[in-house]
């Protein structure tokens, strides 16, 4: 039985030794349902590690240095073997760090000669969204496996053209969505498959904190939207998780902006109700003006509820109607980019492809257009 399976099987506060020592024995393996049996036989017969695969970060901003460029070096599966970045200062910066040859750092001009690399397996682009269609048509065409950072784009359009052109290269396409590798959503999608609480029907949820300083985000062009478009679609992913659903329809609306010469292009504050086929409903708020990180699931014979950092990089205090779970918090990036370099080491599907950003982005489209009209939208 993996370590998924064990973990799912009750609410028993697991041994932390036990679940820590399972985990050590691969990572990617074990979080994301990619069974001992499995791992074990993928080993060489040598006992020596695997081989990994090389995945290089497009773009090096805050999010690839603070918490991928980290997780990089807890993988057992891949390696950080290249860079591509617009600031020449950045690459050297990470050459030196990670010990990569100057013959592995890109700028944005002579990316597409990656082509001729095969130390990099791997393109993890992780740019403002507007800037991702572009890139990963541009990695897909180049013959490299590719990782787009959430949200997917920012148009459904875009979207489809990524799909589109990652299956005409031949190439493996995935979401950067992390918490489908967190122990706790991982047993969030469990009692929905297995029913432990009954069919869930109602959720709230919250994913906010203040924006201090301009960044893209709040630009139109760059992002797309504002906290609907960076941090509503991790609830939009939660309820989909907790439900194992599409939305049906949305309604939505704007709050008025408490600092509106800040979010002059994008929302600040938006409310949203998620209307589900089998009659679940989800009522969430996201903001760039607010501080909360919380989601809340009930069924008619139980409740789960992720009371702090619901959506965070550490998952913190969740509550259900049977007591507390408490399972170690392993790095959610990490366990992210070994399972999708285990999707191309033995031919498999990723769990968080592009049709799943592309449903999401169909869902983020519908709340924007329920804001602006007032009414109720299909999805």
């Amino acid at each position: 039985m993996n370590l998924q399976a064990k973990m799912n099987t009750s609410f028993v506060k697991p041994s932390r030794r036990k679940f820590l020592r399972d985990f050590s024995l691969g990572t990617a393996a074990i979080a994301s349902g990619f069974g001992f049996a499995e791992y074990a036989r993928s080993q060489p017969a040598s006992g020596n590690p695997p081989k990994k695969l090389g995945i290089a970060l497009l773009g090096l901003g805050r999010y690839a240095t603070g918490e991928l460029g980290p997780a990089l070096k807890q993988t057992q599966r891949c390696q950080l073997t290249g860079v591509i970045s617009g600031h020449p200062e950045k690459a050297a910066h990470w050459a030196k760090e990670f010990n990569l040859p100057a013959k592995n750092l890109y700028n944005y001009d002579n990316f597409d000669s990656i082509a001729n690399n095969p130390d990099i397996d791997i393109v993890y682009v992780v740019t403002p969204p507007a800037l991702h269609p572009e890139f990963v048509i541009r990695a897909a065409k180049a013959g490299k496996h590719v990782i787009s950072e959430k949200p997917m784009a920012t148009s459904v359009a875009d979207c489809q053209a990524m799909i589109d052109a990652c299956k005409k290269a031949g190439v493996k396409f995935s979401i950067g969505y992390r918490l489908h590798f967190d122990p706790y959503a991982i047993e969030l999608m469990r009692l929905q498959r297995d029913g432990d609480f009954g069919v869930f029907t109602k959720m709230n949820a919250a994913f906010s904190f203040v924006m201090g300083r301009h960044e893209w985000r709040i630009e139109k062009k760059l992002g797309g939207g504002g906290p609907m478009m960076d941090l509503g679609i991790y609830i939009v992913q939660g309820a989909c998780m907790a439900t194992g659903q599409t939305p049906v329809a949305v309604t939505a609306h704007e709050e008025p902006k408490q600092r509106p010469d800040f979010f002059n292009e994008v929302e600040e504050t938006i409310d949203f109700h998620l209307e589900f086929p089998d009659g679940a409903v989800c009522d969430a708020v996201t903001s760039f003006n607010q501080s909360n990180s919380n989601f809340r699931v009930e069924g008619p014979k139980g409740w789960i509820d992720f009371q702090s950092s619901a959506f965070g990089y550490q998952v913190g205090d969740v509550m259900t109607s049977r007591g507390p779970l408490d399972y170690p918090r392993p790095n959610q990036q990490a366990l992210q980019m070994d399972d999708f370099a285990d999707c191309i080491i033995n031919n498999r599907q990723t769990r968080v492809p592009g049709e799943m950003g592309l449903r999401d982005m169909k869902i983020v489209t519908a709340v924007y257009e329920a804001a602006a009209t007032g009414k109720r939208v299909m999805v």
